[in-house]
């Protein structure tokens, strides 16, 4: 399993005022806004996300991690005996994705682009 990308991802009250804080002040651009949630990056590609609350899963994630075998990371995550938070799933917005919660509690987005 190779890692594609991490960013962290922040629980904001609002995308919008959040999207032009963050460019304003770091000059990233927006390469995905789902209204509830967005992604900016800057010219090299690092990302942040801004997160309301999450469309279809129980908690919002700290960080999201795409990998290019999300079924290879989901069986780690199991056999590892941590806890998993949302099941792994294929997303409408072409997305499969599981959440796992850490020891310290943070809660991980585990995902690919289908």
């Amino acid at each position: 399993m190779r890692i594609e990308r991490i960013a962290p991802i922040l629980t904001v009250n609002d995308v919008a005022t959040a999207i032009q804080e963050h460019t304003g002040v770091l000059g990233m651009h927006v390469v995905m806004d789902m209204g509830w949630i967005a992604f900016l990056a800057n010219d090299s590609g690092l990302q942040i996300g801004l997160m309301t609350s999450d469309a279809t899963a129980p908690v919002n994630p700290d960080v999201s991690v795409f990998v290019d075998d999300v079924e290879a990371a989901h069986n780690a995550a199991l056999e590892s005996g941590v806890e998993i938070v949302h099941p792994l799933s294929s997303e409408e917005w072409g997305v499969r994705r599981f959440f796992y919660r850490d020891s310290s509690g943070r809660v991980i987005n585990v995902g690919t682009h289908i």
